[in-house]
C-alpha cells in the first residue's frame, strides 16, 4: 500500500509548479497577434511571426489582433536593436536595420541612404544617386556630448504591410489613403531622448506623381496617442520626391491622405508643427500657403494663394519662364549695346562726359544687365550646394534686384528735378550721391537680410502642390515682404506719382504749340513711354495678372524686355537727327531736359 501511495505523492510533486521548474506560469497564446506577454522576445522565430500579423491582421481578422501590443513590439525592437543586439546590419524580407557609432564631434552633417530592398548605409552627399536618404544634421550629436564621446545610432526601415497594423486614424483602405510604399523609417539613439532639436533633420522620400486630391503629410507615429502626429514636422512636396522636415527621433513615414470631394482641396501645405510655424511655413518657402508662380520669377512677383487669382497650370508655369528667359537673354544683349554706346560716345563727344542724365541710364542698364545674369545662374538651375550657398546665391539675386529698382527710382528722382523742379537744382556731385543711394542702399538691406537669415532654398509650385520650379531665394516671408513687395511698391508708386507730373507737362506744352507743329500728341505719347520704362513703370502690370494668363504673359514680356525699350530710348535720345534737334516739340524739349547737367 506504501508503494501506491508514494507514487501518487510523486506524481502531484511532478505536476505541481515549484522552484526550478521550467514550465511557463501562463500559456502562451496561440495567436501570437495578441502580442507576446514579453515584449523583449527578439529570437529570429519570433520576429518572423510577428511580421506575419502586418498582413494577417486586416479589418476582417480585427478581432484577432491585438494592435497596441504589436506597435509596442516594434517600438521597443528599434531600443533593444541599438542596447543589446551585437549586430551592425540586419537584412529580413520585412526589416532592414543599420547599427553605428557615431563620434559626438562629427564636423559635418551625415546622411544615410534609404533605399528600398537594401540595408540603410553612411553615404555622402549625393541626392542623385541616392534619392531616398536621411540627413542628421551635426548639431544633433553635437548636443549629444554629455552622453560621452560615442552614441550607437539605429536605422531602421520597417514594411508595416496592407494590414493594420501602425495605420492609425487617419488612413482608410477604402478611399486609397495609406502609408507611402508601407515603410516606416525608425531613427533612434537608445533610451536618448531626442526632442526639439534646433536644426531639424530631414528624411527624403522618392515617389510617383500624385493625382491632386492627394494629400502627403510627414507624420510620425506617437505611442501616447497610438496614432499619427505631425508635431514638429513639417512637409516640402515635390514632384517625385517629398522632403520631411523633423524636430524629434522616432518612427516616420509618409502619409497619402486622399481629400474628400466635398472639401476644398488643401494641396498646398499648411503649417504643421512648431519647426514649420518658427520657421514662417512648411517646406522651404516663405510661408508656403499654396505659392503659385507668377512669372517672370526674375522679377519677384510670387504671389500667394488667393482664392480669386487664377491657377496657373504646369505647362503655363513653364511657358512664361521661357518667355522670360528669352527676354531677359535679349535685353542682355541691348543693354549691353547701350553701355558700349555711352563708352564710345563719352570718348567722342567732350560734352557728354559732363551730363548726368546718360550716366543715370547706363548705371540703371548695368543693374538690370547684373539682374538678368543673376536670374540665368539662379533660374532653371538644380539646387546644389550647402544651405549657405544657396543663401549666398539667393543674397546676390535679391541685391540686383533692388539695385535695379533703386535706380529706375532715381530715374524717376532726376525727371522730377529736371521737368517739374526746373529751379534750384543744382546738387554738388550729384551722380555720387546717387550711385551711393543706388548700390549701397541696396547692400546695407541685404547685409542686414542676410543678418536675419532670410536666404535659402525656395520651392514654386502649381494648382496640384508640385514643384514647377526650385532656386534660391527667400525662406522667411516677412523679410520677403518688407525688403520686396514693399520696398518696390513704394518705388513704383513715386515713379507713377512723377510720370502723372510729367505727363501734365508734356500734353500742357503740346497743347500750347497745338497749333504751330502737327503731330504733337503722338510725340507725347511716345515720350511717356519712354520715360515709363526708364522709371520701371511696365512693372504695374503686375496688379492685373489676376485678371487672366493673357496680362501674366503680357507682364512677363513686357518687364523681360524693359532692356530693348531703354536702349531704343537711348538711340532716340542720344543720336537724333537733325529735325529732331532742330525741333521745338514737347518731345523735344523733355529729351534736352535730360541731359542737363547737374555737376
Amino acid at each position: 500500500m506504501v508503494a501506491p501511495r508514494a507514487l501518487g505523492v510523486l506524481l502531484l510533486l511532478h505536476l505541481a509548479p515549484g522552484e526550478g521548474d521550467s514550465t511557463p506560469k501562463y500559456e502562451e497564446p496561440r495567436n501570437v497577434c495578441q502580442g507576446f506577454p514579453n515584449t523583449n522576445s527578439y529570437e529570429d522565430f519570433d520576429l518572423n511571426r510577428t511580421a506575419g500579423c502586418f498582413s494577417k491582421c486586416t479589418r476582417s481578422q480585427e478581432k484577432l489582433c491585438h494592435l497596441e501590443n504589436l506597435q509596442r513590439y516594434w517600438l521597443n525592437f528599434e531600443t533593444y536593436l541599438v542596447e543589446r543586439n551585437q549586430m551592425d546590419t540586419l537584412n529580413t524580407s520585412f526589416l532592414t536595420a543599420f547599427v553605428k557609432s557615431i563620434n559626438t564631434n562629427v564636423s559635418e552633417d551625415l546622411y544615410f541612404s534609404l533605399t528600398p530592398s537594401q540595408i540603410p548605409k553612411q553615404v555622402t552627399k549625393d541626392e542623385h544617386q541616392h534619392p531616398d536618404r536621411v540627413r542628421l544634421p551635426k548639431s544633433l550629436f553635437g548636443s549629444l556630448k554629455s552622453e560621452g564621446p560615442m552614441v550607437r545610432l539605429g536605422i531602421i526601415v520597417l514594411d508595416i504591410g496592407p494590414g493594420n497594423v501602425f495605420k492609425g486614424s487617419l488612413l482608410s483602405r477604402e478611399d486609397g489613403s495609406r502609408v507611402l510604399n508601407n515603410r516606416m523609417v525608425g531613427l533612434t539613439l537608445g533610451h536618448i531622448n531626442v526632442t526639439e532639436l534646433a536644426e531639424p533633420l530631414e528624411i527624403t522620400f522618392s515617389h510617383q506623381y500624385q493625382p491632386p486630391n492627394m494629400n502627403l503629410s510627414c507624420e510620425f507615429w506617437d505611442s501616447t496617442k497610438g496614432d499619427w502626429s505631425s508635431k514638429g514636422c513639417s512637409t516640402e512636396v515635390g514632384v517625385r520626391r517629398t522632403i520631411c522636415h523633423c524636430d524629434h527621433l522616432t518612427f516616420f513615414a509618409l502619409l497619402l491622405v486622399i481629400e474628400p470631394p466635398s472639401r476644398p482641396s488643401q494641396q498646398f501645405q499648411k503649417c504643421r508643427g512648431s519647426w514649420a510655424r518658427e520657421q514662417g511655413g512648411c517646406g522651404q518657402g516663405p510661408g508656403l500657403w499654396g505659392v503659385r508662380a507668377w512669372p517672370p520669377i526674375d522679377r519677384i512677383l510670387v504671389w500667394g494663394n488667393h482664392p480669386q487669382r487664377p491657377i496657373l497650370d504646369e505647362t503655363t508655369v513653364r511657358a512664361l519662364i521661357h518667355i522670360s528667359q528669352a527676354g531677359c537673354g535679349t535685353s542682355m544683349i541691348f543693354l549691353a549695346f547701350t553701355i558700349v554706346l555711352y563708352v564710345v560716345l563719352r570718348f567722342s563727344w567732350q560734352r557728354f562726359k559732363s551730363e548726368d542724365a546718360p550716366k543715370i541710364h547706363v548705371a540703371l542698364s548695368v543693374s538690370l544687365f547684373l539682374l538678368n545674369l543673376a536670374f540665368f545662374l539662379n533660374v532653371g538651375q538644380r539646387l546644389k550646394g550647402s544651405n549657405t550657398a544657396c543663401g549666398a546665391r539667393g543674397a546676390v539675386f535679391h541685391y540686383f534686384l533692388l539695385c535695379a529698382f533703386t535706380w529706375m527710382g532715381l530715374e524717376a528722382f532726376h525727371l522730377y528735378l529736371l521737368v517739374i523742379k526746373v529751379f534750384n537744382t543744382y546738387f554738388s556731385h550729384y551722380f555720387l550721391k546717387l550711385s551711393l543711394v543706388g548700390w549701397v542702399l541696396p547692400a546695407l538691406i541685404v547685409i542686414g537680410t542676410g543678418f536675419a537669415n532670410s536666404y535659402g532654398p525656395y520651392s514654386i509650385r502649381d494648382e496640384k502642390n508640385v514643384i514647377t520650379l526650385e532656386l534660391c531665394w527667400f525662406r522667411e516671408k516677412t523679410a520677403l515682404y518688407v525688403t520686396v513687395y514693399g520696398y518696390c511698391l513704394i518705388i513704383f508708386l513715386f515713379s507713377a506719382v512723377i510720370l502723372s507730373l510729367v505727363s501734365w507737362k508734356v500734353f500742357t506744352l503740346s497743347s500750347a504749340t497745338a497749333g504751330k507743329e502737327k503731330g504733337q500728341h503722338w510725340k507725347g505719347v511716345l515720350t511717356l513711354l519712354g520715360l515709363s520704362c526708364l522709371v520701371g513703370l511696365p512693372w504695374g502690370l503686375a496688379l492685373l495678372t489676376s485678371l487672366g494668363q493673357f496680362t501674366a504673359y503680357v507682364f512677363a514680356l513686357f518687364t523681360s524686355l524693359q532692356g530693348v525699350f531703354i536702349f531704343c530710348w537711348f538711340i532716340v535720345l542720344y543720336c537724333p537727327s537733325q529735325s529732331t534737334v532742330t525741333s521745338s516739340s514737347g518731345t523735344a524739349r523733355v529729351d534736352h531736359a535730360q541731359t542737363v547737367s547737374h555737376e
